[in-house]
């Protein structure tokens, strides 16, 4: 961080000893360090082009060109841009906010139909990046998809209170990055479209989108254990208190699993792979073994039935993990990078067009990857 040294010094009248009144010697300092905050402030940036002129001829003029701009004749500069997607982006406050709480304390008026404008055009820009992100994540050995829901009030053919869908697609390597994508639906091809030539492997939770494009890509399928656990959680919460069964049993074998995963955080590939199959795998035989008993008694709570079923049927891709040390447990990455939009959902609520909606997909790829590179989001 930038430092600022504030010297307190003594008096001149000061330096002298008092026993000898002999001028003192400086031989050391005492420091101490405080976070001071500086204030935002809005400035005017005046572009001043010169002009010249032949003096002998008078028919030759020439005026310096001025650099190019995110957006040409437009007020807002490139730092006034950051500081708003930064802010609905990355801090969650809709344009409204910003223009009544933020901009105008600070002596400004911004219409926001013209910041949501300034937005869209910023999301506009950013593709190229977006494109080369792609380009990244279909090169990474494996990747974590998931989406959720969001509004958009003028789609066409669709009326403005259908959900719409904000997709994601990220990785978990030193290089990371964060997409998102905007689709009106939940259809496979959004899926395809986003995967590409992708032929690793694929991290999800059990939509079935995920398993046709998994087929027809012929990718490695892996399903999450936290959605599996969240499922009997549910069943657990259901019962009536102080009693315990089948959802209990479950979630002590999951919770096994997940504790082998938690002392092997930061193992190796290989020694992840050697524990999981020395550990984990006797316990995915025995939950199997008790799944399979379980499926042959008929079960009062629809909960609990959810619970076996959903186990059931993604049986294949939830034990799959455990035959290559460097393929996850469960989506929870994904999840956590799907996070600030869901938040940020909370206090904006909606977009009104497509086309914020696919900057808003775009400026929040272009911030979420910042953040998970331990970049501050307004700088770049």
């Amino acid at each position: 961080m930038p430092v600022t040294d504030i010297i307190h010094d003594l008096p001149e009248d000061e330096k002298f000893c008092p026993h000898d009144n002999q001028a003192l010697k400086h031989f050391s300092d005492e420091c101490s360090k405080q976070l001071d905050y500086i204030s935002a402030k809005v400035t005017v940036l005046n572009h001043v082009r010169r002009k010249y002129m032949c003096p002998c001829c008078n028919d030759y003029f020439v005026t310096t060109k001025k650099p190019a701009q995110p957006i040409e004749k437009s007020i807002a500069s490139p730092g006034l841009l950051s500081q708003i997607a930064t802010h609905k982006y990355c801090d969650g406050l809709p344009l409204y906010r910003q223009s009544n709480l933020i901009f105008k304390r600070l002596g400004v008026e911004l219409d926001p139909t013209s910041m949501a404008n300034w937005m869209i055009k910023c999301g506009q820009l950013v593709q190229a990046l977006i494109n080369l992100g792609l380009d990244v994540l279909r090169a990474q050995d494996v990747l974590f998809m998931d989406e959720t829901v969001t509004q958009v009030l003028k789609e066409e053919g669709r009326s403005a209170s259908q959900q719409s869908r904000i997709w994601i697609m990220t990785n978990n390597t030193d290089q990371r990055m964060v997409l998102f994508h905007y689709s009106p639906t939940r259809e496979t091809s959004v899926a395809e479209l986003m995967l590409g030539d992708f032929s690793g492997t694929l991290m999800t939770d059990g939509y079935a989108v995920y398993d046709a494009t998994a087929k027809t890509n012929g990718l490695t399928h892996l399903g999450c254990w936290a959605h599996a656990r969240r499922y009997f959680k549910e069943a657990s919460d259901a019962q009536p208190k102080g009693t315990s069964g089948k959802p209990e049993q479950a979630l002590s074998y999951i919770q096994k699993l997940f504790r082998i995963e938690a002392k092997i955080k930061t193992a190796t590939t290989d020694k992840k792979h050697l524990v999981r199959q020395q550990e984990s795998a006797p316990i995915l035989a025995a939950l199997k073994q008790w799944l399979d008993k379980s499926l042959k008694h008929p079960v009062k709570s629809a909960k609990l039935t959810n619970a076996l079923t959903y186990l059931s049927n993604q049986w294949h891709k939830l034990s799959r993990y455990t035959e290559n040390g460097a393929w996850p447990m469960d989506n929870n990455h994904a999840e956590n990078c799907i996070r600030p939009f869901v938040i940020g959902r909370k206090n904006w609520l909606f977009s009104t067009s497509v086309e914020g909606a696919k900057a808003s997909a775009n400026l929040y790829s272009l911030v979420e990857s910042a953040k998970a590179n331990n970049l501050e989001p307004s700088a770049i």
